[in-house]
């Protein structure tokens, strides 16, 4: 594929889908990543879209919301590594939240066999995932259907909420960053994430590399309200993803990175003999940089004392 051509197919992904990894651009034009990246150099210089933490997003500043046959093509291995720690982390007899996306959606197909789980939420998508789970209970918000999403909004989905409790909720976005947190592009979604939130004791960000550093237009959770944080390994010469990470660890994210040898559970679980953590924090508290760590995580506040290519990487979480 000429030069000319290969840039004409980078452009008309990203026009359609928003955002789009190196990883991805590279695969689907048959080219290594850092011909791709040279592509998007130029294409930037162009003014016909924006560089980002390991992609390329339409340009001026903040990146649209695709909706769901383009996202659903979007760095599947990583959402797979993503859902498959995120998975351990759920126990038995659990109650949790579950937003829409889907990175949540591939959650939820791992905790088809956890016994006792109750999962609530307003996402079609994620109930759908575990309809026929014999040991899982699902609960759905009430709301209207967003149907870019498949997931309900509104007054209906927020009332329903109203006096709810659970472990811990679990949700991804169009954008993360250390200075405004997780953030969405739509309000409606924004604002039920909001209450998904007041509703757990422990949040859980589910967030691929591409989403760091991007910026959308409604905040849904404010980074000091982020327990933890599941992302992929980014690119090993993605210095400022590598910095986003630090950034977040310094304001006492947990960071976890499923590297490129995470194990794949293929949708129907968690990894066989994988332990689920216990530490939760009390409602209200908020977890210290290192509190409640065990030897199987480490924060990615020990990222200053690793080597620049190797930053992004943490301590495997598949087994206590």
């Amino acid at each position: 594929m000429f030069a000319a051509e290969r840039r004409q197919l980078i452009l008309e992904m990203v026009r359609a889908n928003g955002a789009v990894s190196l990883r991805e651009l590279a695969r689907v034009v048959q080219t290594s990543e850092v011909t791709v990246r040279r592509d998007v150099r130029a294409l930037e210089a162009e003014g016909l879209l924006d560089r980002r933490h390991g992609g390329a997003v339409l340009p001026g500043g903040f990146t649209r919301e695709s909706g769901f046959p383009q996202k659903s093509h979007l760095s599947t291995a990583e959402k797979t590594a993503i859902a498959d720690l995120a998975a351990g982390l759920v126990g038995e007899g659990e109650a949790i939240v579950v937003g829409a996306g889907t990175t949540t959606q591939e959650l939820a197909r791992r905790l088809a066999r956890v016994p006792g789980l109750t999962v609530v939420t307003n996402s079609l998508l994620v109930a759908q995932a575990l309809a026929h789970a014999n040991r899982v209970e699902v609960v759905m918000t009430g709301g209207t259907l967003r149907g870019s999403n498949y997931a309900l909004v509104g007054s209906g989905a927020e009332q329903s909420l109203q006096g709810l409790r659970v472990s811990r909720a679990f949700l991804s976005g169009s954008g993360l960053t250390a200075e405004r947190g997780l953030s969405t592009s739509n309000m409606l979604s924004a604002s039920v994430d909001r209450a998904l939130v007041q509703a757990a004791a422990e949040v859980v960000v589910l967030a691929d590399h591409t989403k760091l550093g991007s910026d959308t237009m409604f905040q849904t959770v404010p980074t000091e309200l982020i327990t933890r944080l599941v992302t992929d390994e980014p690119p090993l010469h993605d210095e400022r993803a590598a910095a986003e990470l630090q950034s977040l660890a310094d304001q006492g994210v947990e960071i976890t990175v499923a590297g490129p040898d995470a194990d794949a559970s293929g949708g129907d679980g968690p990894p066989p003999g994988r332990q689920p953590r216990r530490d939760m924090p009390l409602p209200g508290q908020r977890r210290t940089q290192n509190g409640g760590l065990g030897p199987q995580l480490r924060s990615a506040s020990a990222l200053a004392d690793v080597p620049g290519e190797q930053r992004a990487r943490v301590a495997d979480l598949r087994r206590r």
